[in-house]
């Protein structure tokens, strides 16, 4: 079940307001202590994260359930970052399992059931775990849990609709989220020469998908340390191409390798401008969890 993007929080007393943690969603399918982890695409993860496999086969109330969460990485703060989850094995990051929903639980399907019921049993299942934990929520106060979220540093918040079903895969507007900063999900078409002390590249050229064709939307040159510059240039170096992708002129093609379009990455930004591009992307890391031909420009509704 997915969140449809709206612009300014509210408050009203038949919905719930939850951090929008800055992570990979994940749905957990537990069976009699085996546990299966899949991506938002529907991939088999749970070799990449067998901690958290482990800590769900655990749970001593939930014979077979279906729970859906998102996957994080804490700094040494305890702040999420998801940066962190690119290399996540490697690192000293924390991996947490933030969970906010059930649709399945021993034989039931709830995913009828009114969300707040389904929180209630959820919350339930948990025993006290660093590994595992229930994403709380409050009722009716919006904007508070806005400035909230923004004093905090966290992505934005999540609302939700507290007697509102729950839909597999689906876009709703029972879910609504608000971002504190812009966000963007762009697909790498190439990258730059680069410049000065710095090596690998200079920025990478971004787009996203408008009806069959690819759409120049910015280039991101900031948000890249050493090791992330290396990272991603071994990534992109198998899948440099002699054929843009893009039928629109670019700025700096003469200084552009360009690349087949497959990955994707998430990058912030401060508006988008009158001809559609990004004003100051940066980078913020790779997406697994997305196909690249799924990348649409995100636009915010009405509330």
């Amino acid at each position: 079940m997915l969140a449809t993007l709206i612009g300014a929080p509210f408050d009203d007393p038949d919905w719930v307001f939850e951090t929008k943690w800055d992570g990979y969603r994940v749905i957990a399918k537990i069976d009699r202590g085996k546990v299966v982890l899949l991506s938002r695409r529907g991939t088999v993860i749970t070799p990449d994260y067998l901690g958290i496999a482990a800590a769900l086969g655990k749970l001593k109330r939930a014979h077979q359930a279906v729970i859906d969460g998102e996957l994080v990485a804490l700094d040494s703060r305890g702040r999420s970052r998801f940066q962190l989850l690119q290399n996540a094995r490697n690192t000293r990051a924390r991996l947490v399992y933030y969970v906010f929903d059930l649709p399945f639980l021993n034989g039931r399907n709830l995913r009828r059931s009114p969300l707040i019921e389904r929180k209630r049993l959820l919350k339930a299942l948990l025993p006290p775990d660093r590994a595992i934990r229930f994403s709380r929520h409050v009722k009716g106060h919006g904007n508070a849990a806005f400035r909230a979220a923004r004093r905090h540093g966290y992505e934005g918040i999540v609302a939700k609709r507290a007697l509102g079903p729950y839909f597999p895969g689906k876009r709703t507007r029972e879910w609504l989220k608000i971002k504190t900063v812009l966000r963007q999900e762009v697909v790498i078409v190439g990258y730059t020469r680069p410049q000065r002390s710095r090596q690998y590249f200079g920025a990478l050229v971004l787009a996203v998908r408008k009806g069959n064709k690819w759409q120049y939307v910015g280039r991101a040159g900031t948000g890249f340390d050493r090791d992330s510059l290396k990272f991603i240039h071994a990534k992109l170096t198998p899948l440099r191409s002699a054929r843009k992708p893009i039928d629109a002129e670019v700025p700096g093609e003469r200084t552009t390798t360009w690349v087949r379009p497959r990955l994707v990455c998430e990058v912030k930004f401060t508006e988008w401008t009158n001809d559609g591009q990004m004003r100051h992307p940066a980078f913020l890391g790779l997406r697994t969890d997305k196909p690249a031909r799924s990348v649409v420009r995100e636009r915010r509704s009405l509330a």
